[in-house]
């Protein structure tokens, strides 16, 4: 397999892992072209490849499930790009906003040795800077139940865990109002025409858009 079809092809099933674990009710095609801001044709046909692969099951309905050989592979992606992350902010010093790009160049690694070489190097770390888990060896993924910052109720305070939204942009955005995991935030008020939010986070009043909020993971 060339170097461009593997990257695309761990991209592919990386995207229909993420659509899954958000629980998008028809994880077809159309979403997955979506997923990865592609030409659905183009999807199409890599999915048909992927297919062949036994990675990913066409069903009757369009849908299409990633088998347990596609999951493994997404998951060994996904343990990648997390530990890569967490060694350029721990060891390289960069902000944990502005080190997704970079990961997603080097998930592309394939050697699993230099994988588990690295994790044992950054002492096993359960989780990015972001605040996602990352999956063992062994393709374990420890899931926590999160709830989007705009369906919290108001007047309580939850803990940042993680995001939705990976763009750098949005993540230097959080970096420049002090969101980040483990960060306590109290919803004081929610606006009924834009469903925008007013937050307390270090003592400081803070307005939030609602395409802010949704994208910010909270636990109680």
């Amino acid at each position: 397999m060339s170097h461009f079809a593997h990257l695309s092809e761990e991209n592919y099933l990386k995207a229909l892992f993420k659509l899954s674990s958000k629980q998008v009710k028809k994880v077809n095609n159309i979403a997955l072209a979506k997923e990865l801001d592609l030409n659905p044709a183009t999807v199409l046909e890599m999915v048909r490849k992927l297919s062949d692969r036994k990675m990913v099951q066409l069903m009757p309905d369009k849908t299409i499930h990633l088998t347990e050989k596609g999951r493994k592979k997404a998951l060994l992606t996904i343990r990648k790009h997390r530990l890569w992350e967490v060694f350029l902010v721990d060891k390289l010093n960069y902000q944990w906003s502005e080190v997704h790009e970079l990961a997603e160049q080097l998930e592309h690694i394939e050697s699993e040795d230099l994988v588990n070489r690295l994790d044992a190097f950054l002492g096993f770390p359960a989780s990015d800077p972001h605040g996602d888990p990352i999956p063992d060896k062994n393709g374990k993924l420890t899931q926590v139940q999160l709830i989007p910052l705009k369906e919290v109720e108001l007047g309580k305070t939850y803990i940042v865990q993680s995001f939705a939204e990976t763009a750098d942009s949005f993540l230097d955005y959080l970096s420049k109002v002090d969101i980040r995991p483990a960060i306590k935030i109290k919803i004081l008020d929610r606006n009924e025409y834009d469903q925008s939010l007013i937050v307390v986070i270090n003592k400081k009043q803070l307005h939030l858009s609602e395409k802010v909020a949704k994208n910010i993971l909270v636990k109680p």
